[in-house]
């Protein structure tokens, strides 16, 4: 299986070290690695700039592109459910995996 190599800093300071399973028909990985900074960026400069978001907002907002880039995909509703739902089940077992720079502490 590919396997994408991620480092992803916080604006906290956490550094996380991530090995992303890559899907069997991934085109490009080093496409799928710049899409991904660039989502986490774009949220970044937008917490920054929009004043009180809490963390739960955010995943809220990141859910609901994901369902709306998945009804995107020209294919049976129920096949593009199940793969967002596979992709993100297996992307959070590899932050969970991941090694962590600091502790965790507060909550969502």
């Amino acid at each position: 299986m590919k396997r994408l190599p991620y480092r992803a800093r916080t604006s906290m300071g956490d550094v996380f070290d991530i090995e992303f399973p890559l899907h069997a028909e991934t085109v490009d990985a080093v496409r799928v690695g710049q899409l991904l900074s660039a989502v986490l960026e774009a949220i970044d400069k937008d917490v920054a700039l929009g004043g009180e978001t809490s963390n739960g907002d955010v995943l809220q907002a990141v859910a609901m592109a994901l369902a709306i880039r998945a009804a995107m995909v020209h294919a049976p509703e129920e096949i593009t459910r199940h793969l967002s739902a596979t992709l993100l089940a297996s992307a959070q077992d590899a932050v969970a995996a991941s090694t962590r720079s600091q502790p965790q502490a507060g909550h969502a």
